[in-house]
């Protein structure tokens, strides 16, 4: 075994035979809390980037495609033909999508009225996006024929047209001409995303596609969910790539734009690569007050064992040595307030991902509670990083330890 590291190991970290250092408790305590704050602050903006992305995501989807007009007389309607059914399916990384369309409307009640825009509820992932924020009610299922008649709104405009689910609103829809259907709440969503909160309910395609007098397997675009949302950018650009090729061989007979939630969503996506910056802010801070704690506290240590480092040195120890065990001797320090610090931000990580305990305001941040995410390997980086930074950092005072002389101390006994 490495001698240096064994006598590391016994050496006690008392001071002047006390129980316990005053300098070892602080740096332990300035360790594990700058160790929770950088936990906390990953977890926290980590967990903030997901629950804003998903919102993003739910009312966008991953990818999106869209009908290029040929000409002025040309509409915009998409047709989800069987070659363009077959592109997709044939496409591993596209596991669900959905012919979307949508409608303006306005919901009338006897004082009031709001603008809106019907969209269709058909796809997987927006069934179950709203099944997520869902406050009252069920979400329909436009298999039975019903059920077409229902919608589902959201608490902005329940609460300023003062409805509830069960009621019934007169509902006035804008194409050609104007049309008017009864439709009954059947939930309330609230995602506390008021841009599209604000201007969207959802129905039934067909009950859509009617009103709008198109065809069956037509729509405004279609909403695409691929297996890695990190990947969107390559996968749109391969989606591109293939209806352009597609094109040109006379497969299709229409351009298509193709668009991802990246750039649909990119004022929310730059917003929250700010929260970046932030992160490493705050990490550096509390990188150097761990730092600057342990250093104080290490030349505190070796003051205190001035006469054991005068016997080490009389005995022929290396200076080298001498050096390596002040460095293990003040890890030990730091390893102790790192398990700390662990223990302590993991459990309150965990109890508010559970239970929801710190609560935001959703009007400011676009959600209710404060978001943490437990993500193991940016926990495990973290801390090898905080490690690896504070060993290179005590190296230089290990010298102060080395120079100290074997007469010196015997002078002072």
């Amino acid at each position: 075994m490495n001698y240096s590291f064994f006598l590391a190991r016994r050496i006690g970290l008392s001071e002047g035979g006390r129980k316990s250092s005053p300098a070892v408790k602080v740096a332990v305590t300035a360790v594990a809390l700058a160790v929770a704050v950088m936990l906390a602050s990953v977890s926290i903006v980590l967990g903030f980037k997901r629950e804003i992305r998903d919102k993003v995501i739910g009312f966008n989807s991953h990818i999106s495609i869209y009908a290029v007009p040929a000409g002025e007389t040309d509409t915009n309607l998409l047709t989800l033909t069987p070659t363009l059914s077959g592109i997709l399916d044939n496409m591993e990384f596209v596991i669900d999508y959905s012919l979307e369309a949508s409608i303006p409307a306005i919901l009338k009640t006897k004082t009031d009225f709001k603008g809106v825009y019907m969209r269709s509820l058909g796809g997987e992932s927006i069934r179950k996006f709203l099944s997520e924020n869902l406050e009252e009610g069920t979400i329909p299922d436009y298999s039975d024929e019903k059920e077409i008649q229902k919608a589902v709104i959201s608490r902005i405009a329940a609460n300023q047209l003062r409805l509830k689910t069960g009621d019934r609103i007169d509902t006035y829809f804008i194409s050609d001409d104007v049309r008017v259907r009864r439709l009954e709440i059947a939930g309330i969503f609230n995602s506390h995303f008021d841009t599209y909160d604000g201007i969207y309910i959802y129905g039934a395609l067909p009950l859509i596609q009617q009103l709008g007098g198109i065809g069956e397997k037509q729509g405004t675009s279609l909403m695409i969910h691929t297996d890695d949302f990190n990947r969107v950018g390559e996968y749109s650009d391969e989606i591109r790539a293939t209806l352009n090729k597609a094109l040109a061989e006379g497969l299709i007979y229409r351009h298509y734009k193709v668009q991802d939630a990246l750039t649909q969503g990119a004022g929310y996506f730059q917003w929250l690569s700010l929260l970046d910056t932030n992160v490493i802010v705050i990490l550096l801070l509390m990188t150097v007050v761990s730092i600057a704690t342990l250093i104080s506290g290490m030349l505190i240590i070796i003051l205190d064992k001035k006469r054991f480092i005068g016997i080490i040195r009389s005995l022929g120890t290396p200076v080298r040595n001498v050096r390596k065990i002040f460095v293990f001797l003040a890890m030990k320090v730091a390893l102790i307030g790192l398990l700390a610090g662990n223990a302590l931000m993991l459990s309150l990580l965990w109890a508010q991902q559970r239970w929801h305990l710190l609560r935001l305001d959703p009007d400011a941040y676009y959600i209710d509670f404060v978001p943490v995410e437990m993500a193991p390997g940016w926990f495990l980086m973290l801390n090898a990083g905080i490690l690896a930074v504070i060993y290179l950092s005590l190296i230089l005072p290990s010298i102060f330890a080395a120079k100290i002389s074997p007469a010196e101390t015997m002078r002072y006994e």
